[in-house]
């Protein structure tokens, strides 16, 4: 999918980069110039200094083939007029914003907002629902023991399906602590438990190990 991310701040800079590595192209729309050529000098040439609540910008960034369009700036006028442009000038069929201003969500929503959400976590949830191939989402970090808790889906495809853990080569320093499956009740993994198609892992992981834990169950 083509996704473009309107503002390179924090959660913009950290969805990008997790929307990147789940495969999809992904353009940022910057006003800063400073931020920008740090996007750019940092995950390659993916950012397009501009104001992504002009319509020009907008077209220049290739608005009209965009799957999605998500705002994340710190201003929610800003987030709400990029939207709008793109659903309305460009067509964009998928709309998300952040709301700082919890108040402001039934407006967004009476305006023609397709999600809003006011935190990256729950932008990663949304595009979850929203794009089948994102196939990990963080939890929750645990701080001070430097981890994460993250949600590991399994596609019906995986080369995995209908292996047993103790086939696959879990990364050290990661633990599965949950399996839930349509066909089965949650249950604690052990070395025997079947992989199986359309379930859903929960494993305390190291952030480095991340994509090591995702390869190994998922097989790609």
């Amino acid at each position: 999918m083509y996704i473009i991310v309107v503002g390179g701040g924090r959660v913009g800079y950290y969805l990008t980069k997790a929307l990147l590595e789940e495969g999809h192209e992904v353009l940022i729309i910057e006003k800063d110039k400073v931020i920008c050529d740090n996007i750019n000098e940092e995950l390659g040439s993916i950012c397009l200094r501009g104001d992504g609540c002009e319509a020009t910008v907008l077209a220049e960034a290739g608005t009209e083939r965009a799957d999605m369009l998500v705002a994340v700036t710190g201003n929610d006028q800003d987030n709400l007029v990029s939207c709008q442009i793109a659903k309305h000038k460009f067509n964009v069929k998928l709309t998300i914003s952040r709301i700082r201003n919890p108040k402001n969500e039934i407006l967004f929503k009476k305006l023609g907002i397709d999600v809003t959400i006011n935190s990256t976590n729950a932008i990663l949830e949304a595009i979850t629902e929203l794009v089948p191939t994102h196939t990990l989402t963080h939890l929750h970090t645990v701080r001070d023991k430097g981890l994460n808790i993250v949600e590991i889906k399994i596609p019906d495809e995986a080369i995995t399906t209908g292996k047993k853990i103790k086939e696959l080569s879990i990364p050290y320093g990661c633990t599965l602590i949950l399996v839930i499956s349509k066909k089965h009740s949650p249950q604690i993994p052990s070395p025997e438990t079947v992989i199986e198609g359309d379930a859903q892992i929960i494993a305390i992981t190291p952030p480095e190990a991340e994509e090591a834990l995702r390869t190994a169950l998922l097989g790609s």
